[in-house]
């Protein structure tokens, strides 16, 4: 009997629960955490908080000794308590919240890394094909280089024919006598 003792005490027993287990996923409690230091960051929970502590410590100094739950007399020893383990919850909470902003800042610094970066390469691959356009176009007439071009063959086609039109008046101021090649043609 004393060796079936000695083994029952080598195994360990199964770990029995007293308190019932409550499962909150940690995205929730996050959530939760989040919203508890949110309240606890704003004027309305400050001002709350101030009338709270003022009622309390009238209500303890100011009414009868008979009526107190918090007398003078020792230090109002139930509100320091209260601030205490309201101070010690909210402190691990509101860590908990900053922690899960640092993380949504975290992933959003590197969404906007990762945009910023395709945004060079874009910026880079069109800075190439522009410049590779623009040495393209050192081959290739442009719009006003052809202008130019046109006005001065009309310019040259107007000098031409101005040229045409005096020796055309020229001609036909002087008689035809004038001419030895037409002679020599009709000759021959």
């Amino acid at each position: 009997m004393a060796e079936h003792r000695q083994g029952a005490l080598d195994t360990p027993r199964r770990a029995r629960r007293r308190l019932p287990r409550l499962w909150m996923s940690n995205e929730t409690f996050g959530i939760w955490a989040e919203r508890f230091a949110r309240v606890m960051g704003t004027p309305q929970f400050l001002l709350g908080m101030t009338v709270f502590c003022a009622v309390w410590l009238a209500w303890n100094s100011l009414v009868p000794e008979s009526l107190q739950f918090d007398p003078k007399a020792l230090n109002f020893t139930l509100l320091t308590l209260i601030l205490s383990l309201q101070a010690s919850y909210a402190a691990p909470l509101i860590l908990l919240a900053e922690n899960r902003s640092a993380d949504r800042d975290r992933v959003e610094f590197q969404a906007d890394r990762q945009r910023a970066e395709r945004a060079l390469a874009d910026t880079e691959f069109l800075t190439r094909e522009v410049a590779s356009l623009r040495i393209a176009m050192r081959d290739v007439a442009t719009r006003d280089f052809i202008r130019s071009e046109l006005r001065s063959l009309i310019e040259e086609m107007e000098e031409q024919r101005r040229g045409d039109d005096a020796a055309g008046d020229r001609d036909a101021a002087d008689p035809p006598r004038d001419r030895p090649h037409e002679e020599s043609r009709t000759q021959g």
